[in-house]
């Protein structure tokens, strides 16, 4: 698995680079002549042959993002967004509305899912990958657990949402861990969750969402450990059948086609 860094971007912009992270490792496997994924996690695969992808980011300013299927009036307080200037935006995973900005690192990981079962069954997938993140911030906060299907809380109070989408070959996983968040701000950006686990027992969001204390950079890093992640040094890919020699601008000339599409275009953001 490689880690990727990507030039700062507009919020609109990272949730595209997510979602082209995912339709560029589809895209290698199905021009590789076998039409196999390939994970490539054995420690003597050359890193550039891998289709599996990390990376950490921040949103620049308090952004709202709904859910793939998120229904806009029912989860957010349209009226205060627009107020205080706040962009609502939509992802391409499912899962309810989130606000992130500063004080929140996010986290993005593309996972090869070759063959039927394993990790294209939806409770396998938030088990290998939870498994992962909540063991790099057990680094830090041993007592940290895992409620409902992905949620991560310390004492019953969430800091962490996830949600994915499974492709073809792959899936995307990505989520949100709360440091120094404004939960003011979250209280008052959504409004009640339309699905709720049963821990959270009919809690608003000032009562149940809480911020942790974890040093970023090591955090990064014990998720690197966690999810086995190579640096990615910006030396060609793998040029082998057809495949293109500069990953991270092969990612971005894809986010931008969605921008194009969808992620830059006002309606996507507030069907529904």
């Amino acid at each position: 698995m490689l880690r990727l860094k990507f030039d700062p971007a507009s919020a609109s912009m990272q949730l595209a680079i997510d979602e082209a992270m995912l339709q560029w490792a589809d895209g290698v496997v199905e021009r590789r002549s076998d039409g196999q994924a390939d994970p490539r996690r054995d420690s003597e695969s050359s890193p550039h042959q891998s289709t599996e992808l990390f990376r950490v980011w921040k949103f620049a300013q308090p952004t709202v993002v709904l859910g793939r299927s998120s229904k806009i009036d029912e989860e957010v307080d349209r009226e205060f967004c627009q107020f205080r200037g706040i962009e609502v935006l939509r992802r391409c995973t499912g899962g309810a509305s989130v606000v992130g900005g500063p004080g929140c690192l996010m986290y993005s990981v593309v996972i090869a899912t070759p063959g039927e079962g394993g990790l294209r069954k939806i409770d396998v997938a938030h088990d290998f990958v939870m498994q992962r993140v909540l063991s790099a911030v057990q680094d830090q906060i041993p007592e940290a657990t895992r409620l409902g299907i992905c949620d991560l809380t310390l004492g019953e109070k969430k800091f962490s949402g996830n949600s994915l989408r499974v492709a073809r070959h792959h899936l995307l996983y990505h989520g949100t861990i709360l440091m120094s968040a404004d939960l003011s701000l979250i209280a008052a950006c959504l409004d009640h969750a339309p699905r709720q686990p049963e821990y959270r027992r009919g809690r608003g969001h000032g009562e149940f969402v809480t911020n942790v204390n974890l040093d970023e950079a090591k955090l990064t890093e014990s998720l690197c450990r966690a999810f086995e992640v190579r640096p990615f040094d910006a030396r060609p890919f793998d040029a082998r059948d057809g495949e293109d020699s500069d990953l991270l601008a092969n990612i971005e000339a894809i986010a931008a086609d969605l921008m194009n599409q969808r992620y830059g275009d006002p309606a996507w953001h507030e069907r529904r």
